[in-house]
């Protein structure tokens, strides 16, 4: 019988690997916040408030994601970005941006095809190095003295064709939004997302690297439509979603706004969006004030 028993054992090899195979394919994609360190008052900026909010809706709308939240800026231990699909950062930016002292890791990430979601302040870095950096892996960035801040309240009458708008109807919200970004050259590989033409009263304020130059200035003029959020196929594979809103942690409790978002970290990690987007329901007194500044 030990042609039997050769059978046997090859069967149960054979099971454990179709088993082991299943278990691997059953893994849940991993999706790493980084929250930036804390800026401005309560309701602003709630770097920390705003990405638990986000990771916990996400595990809500998609039983297979498994999120992982680092707070107060680039992680000192590394490996918590292993296996990850895709990395959030919503934090502030410019030169105390938490990639950019991380950039030889960070270029490790995205050429292995980890998708790269910023929000808000997180778009921005500065230009020379970072900035180009910025454009292979995320497609577009804020850049001083070319990009603009104000707040104003942004109408987006149509929505495009893509996977990150699925469920999100035309909205319109007040935020600070950013707006005149530089983008890859000849936008290639860029898709825009939430595209508005901003008032003139937003460049009421003077020149500045903030506030406005004769560029933007001139765009606005002329009526050329701005892209307040974007979506990004590199090249060599992974992908990256710039979104300039979030100034405000209550409009996270929109439901079209964080729908959006959520949409697009899906995206980012290479998932299928749901058909009707990410459905969660509407956060909750309690889920909106934990870790906001200020509270108990």
């Amino acid at each position: 019988m030990r042609w039997f028993s050769g059978v046997l054992a090859f069967a149960l090899v054979l099971a454990g690997g179709v088993a082991a195979h299943a278990e691997e394919a059953a893994a849940p994609t991993k999706i790493v916040f980084v929250a930036g360190t804390p800026s401005h008052g309560p309701g602003e900026h709630e770097h920390k408030a705003g990405c638990v909010l986000l990771a916990k809706k996400l595990e809500e709308g998609m039983p297979g994601v498994k999120t992982e939240v680092v707070f107060n800026g680039w992680p000192k231990d590394e490996s918590v970005f292993d296996g990850a699909a895709a990395i959030v950062v919503y934090s502030d930016g410019g030169e105390g941006h938490p990639i950019n002292k991380h950039l030889e890791k960070a270029e490790e990430l995205m050429k292995a095809g980890v998708g790269l979601v910023c929000i808000h302040y997180a778009v921005e870095t500065v230009k020379g190095t970072e900035g180009d950096k910025f454009l292979e892996w995320l497609g577009g960035y804020f850049e001083p003295y070319w990009s603009v801040n104000p707040h104003w309240r942004a109408k987006y009458e149509t929505m495009p064709d893509h996977p990150i708008t699925r469920g999100v109807p035309p909205f319109t919200m007040q935020d600070e939004w950013y707006y005149h970004m530089r983008f890859a050259p000849k936008m290639e590989g860029v898709t825009p997302i939430l595209t508005a033409l901003p008032p003139l009263r937003t460049l009421d304020r003077p020149d500045g690297p903030h506030s406005g130059n004769p560029d933007v200035r001139k765009a606005v003029e002329n009526g050329e439509p701005q892209h307040m959020a974007w979506a990004f196929e590199r090249p060599g594979g992974g992908r990256g979603f710039g979104f300039t809103g979030g100034h405000f942690h209550k409009n996270w409790h929109d439901d079209n706004f964080r729908t959006l978002v959520l949409n697009a970290i899906v995206w980012a990690a290479g998932l299928d969006v749901p058909a009707e987007g990410v459905k969660t329901a509407t956060p909750t007194d309690e889920e909106m004030k934990l870790y906001v500044k200020g509270q108990p």
